[in-house]
């Protein structure tokens, strides 16, 4: 069954008959006569009583006359979203935990208010997890950072981070002289921060005697407080735990300090709800 059996059914019923269905479709009257009985026979079942010159509906054929009124309306529905320029419909967001909790929440509530056809779904995850997830379909962009893989996406810079390391108070100011903390506290492999820390030992010419693995950064930021070890997170996140005036802060040098959080998409394709986005993130970050 496919939707021109439905819209010459459709026109059949409309029209009350089959000679002016076929003036409304611009067909031969034969044509639209075989059309209906080749799905009568695919359905298995009359959709018609044939009284004189006269076609009634029957019960399956009042049935499918509802299905077949809003299954066309649908694909009219679709071909016009194609083509509408205006966001609308399920919008997938993938973004790193930190971003998602301390840098979306202002330039998302402009998003919402100001595209109220659009519905938001958020997906958090590293940024190895998210570019896989884009690329198999899951979502319809990412918040990352950076580096990607630029042949399989289109980019902007959406964030730029500070990055610094974070002990509990009692921890010893750490400069050159001071041995590195002997635990290290990360998500899991493919977080940046991870990758970024573990550039900071190697530096040092120095490695942790543990590595402990969390999922969230309020959860890592009190065990850094307990003295467990060292975190290395983005600046903003602090702000947000409420023990962040019992931390030491330590800043990297320039050239260590930055990462960017770029939002990404698939390569060439286009999407207003992801054009909306770029442009909601440019003017309010």
């Amino acid at each position: 069954m496919d939707l021109s059996d439905l819209r010459i059914f459709t026109a059949v019923v409309r029209e009350g008959g089959v000679t002016r269905a076929a003036e409304r479709l611009n067909r031969v009257q034969s044509n639209v006569t075989t059309r209906v009985r080749q799905l009568e026979d695919r359905l298995q079942t009359k959709l018609f009583d044939r009284q004189g010159k006269r076609l009634i509906l029957t019960p399956s054929g009042r049935v499918l006359l509802d299905y077949a009124e809003r299954l066309l309306a649908l694909a009219s529905e679709a071909e016009a979203a194609l083509h509408d320029d205006n966001p609308r419909g399920l919008f997938r967001l993938g973004s790193m935990e930190s971003t998602a909790a301390v840098r979306l929440p202002e330039p998302l509530s402009v998003y919402t208010d100001r595209f109220p056809n659009v519905v938001l779904e958020m997906r958090t995850g590293n940024p190895t997890q998210l570019a896989t997830a884009l690329l198999a379909g899951h979502i319809d962009a990412a918040l990352v950072a950076e580096p990607i893989a630029e042949a399989k996406f289109d980019w902007i810079v959406a964030f730029e981070e500070e990055t610094v390391i974070v002990t509990s108070q009692d921890h010893p100011p750490i400069n050159e002289k001071t041995d590195a903390p002997r635990a290290m506290i990360v998500f899991e492999h493919g977080c940046p921060h991870r990758r970024r820390l573990e550039e900071w030992y190697a530096q040092r010419k120095d490695l942790p005697e543990r590595t402990i693995e969390l999922g969230s950064y309020h959860a890592m930021l009190g065990c850094v407080l307990t003295g467990m070890g060292a975190a290395l997170v983005p600046h903003s996140v602090i702000s947000t735990f409420p023990e962040s005036k019992r931390l030491r802060v330590t800043r990297l040098p320039e050239g260590q300090n930055k990462l960017r959080t770029l939002m990404i998409w698939p390569k060439g394709v286009k999407s207003p709800k992801v054009d909306a986005l770029r442009q909601v993130l440019q003017e309010t970050c």
